[in-house]
């Protein structure tokens, strides 16, 4: 019953599936979740992956591909509400949970068969719960080792279960093309196309050593043992769901190169905004704000301030990286993209703030909250500051 203990569950087109739960009108049409202009693409969704369209392409390539295509802006305090819940589920049916992303983790199930029956129960128990209680879909792969696992759940895309027993792992694998093993990408299957190496079983049935004077030592052995389904099978559990990530960060990319500081400021409200609504959601704040600046000719860098007490409040975000901004002295230089981003995370609830003489009862961080309470109620554009409008 156990010898296929490891799931990797994987959210289908996670944001572009939250992204339309709110749209139902939509779902028979091409959309993509992501930045305008020359943003790039956070997530597709099914039907718009028919016409080439991809994670992380280009928005200007998105419309040449598909010109009819729906552009949705992601909301991202949702997202991660989203991602929070589907990991709580995870955590309710065993402890050793590896989260990778918002979207997908392994699972080590192997003590929790004899509450909640064999693997392959335990996956169809998830996707069942998760989309009872998100309205989206996953797919699960289900197997005796983290590779396996992960191909697994690729190949049940979207919204199935695909089980490979250990006596299958070399049936399963061997046929795919070394591009599908977990961890190879590009650069490394071109390098192996090159050598005559098409197929995981032509990689399985060269002799280690030629591998390994091949492409060397370690990834040689890596790509061995990936081809025989012998790589870890122990996880390592992540932080539980009161557990904070370490940051959290947004940025944008402009329309057009701009020196103008009226848009730079206003363009970092709107990140400080994004990024201090998803720490609330996730009850966190931080101390140390980031600023990221790109230039016209791609240059980036970063400059970080901390704070003397950790916040989750919006303009208290926005005033940092204004700072930052303003004590970079850039005079006329054109930016590409600016970026925000808060580290430090702590539990908010073990923030004590210190009180100030003449400070009002209320302030910033209520108004915070109202907004959040009105954006959840009445969709993300409800309430915005007016600089925004």
């Amino acid at each position: 019953m156990t010898e296929t203990p490891l799931l990797h569950v994987d959210m289908d087109a996670f944001y572009a599936s939250v992204a339309l739960r709110e749209r139902p009108d939509l779902v028979d049409q091409p959309v993509v979740v992501g930045g305008s202009g020359r943003g790039v693409v956070l997530a597709a969704n099914y039907v718009a992956r028919r016409y080439g369209i991809r994670s992380a392409l280009p928005m200007t390539r998105v419309r040449r591909l598909c010109p009819h295509v729906v552009v949705l802006q992601p909301d991202y305090s949702t997202f991660t509400s989203v991602s929070a819940s589907v990991m709580e589920t995870f955590r309710d049916v065993t402890p050793v949970v590896e989260a990778m992303s918002l979207d997908e983790a392994f699972l080590d199930v192997r003590g929790s068969t004899r509450r909640l029956g064999t693997p392959a129960e335990i996956a169809e128990h998830l996707r069942a719960t998760i989309h009872d209680e998100q309205g989206i879909t996953c797919s699960v792969g289900v197997a005796a080792s983290v590779s396996v696992a992960k191909v697994a759940s690729r190949r049940a895309k979207p919204d199935g279960v695909v089980v490979v027993p250990p006596a299958e792992v070399t049936s399963f694998l061997h046929p795919l093309d070394v591009g599908e093993l977990y961890g190879v990408g590009e650069k490394t299957q071109a390098l192996l196309h090159r050598f005559g190496l098409l197929t995981v079983g032509d990689v399985a049935h060269t002799p280690l050593q030629t591998l390994q004077r091949a492409v060397g030592d370690h990834l040689g052995r890596q790509l061995h043992h990936l081809a025989w389904g012998t790589d870890r099978s122990d996880l390592t559990p992540t932080a539980g769901p009161h557990e904070p990530e370490r940051s959290m960060g947004a940025d944008e990319t402009f329309a057009r190169d701009t020196d103008d500081r009226e848009v730079i400021v206003r363009e970092l409200l709107r990140l400080s905004a994004r990024v201090a609504g998803r720490m609330r959601a996730a009850e966190v704040a931080g101390r140390t704000v980031t600023l990221k600046v790109r230039f016209a000719d791609f240059t980036t860098i970063t400059r970080s301030r901390t704070m003397p007490e950790a916040t989750d409040v919006t303009v208290e975000v926005h005033r940092a990286v204004t700072r930052l901004y303003d004590a970079l002295g850039l005079q006329r230089a054109r930016l590409r993209l600016v970026g925000v981003r808060v580290e430090g995370l702590v539990p908010r609830a073990t923030v004590h703030r210190q009180l100030v003489l003449g400070e009002p009862e209320h302030g910033w961080a209520e108004a915070d909250r109202a907004v959040d309470r009105a954006t959840r109620r009445f969709g993300a554009a409800a309430v915005r500051p007016a600089s925004l409008v």
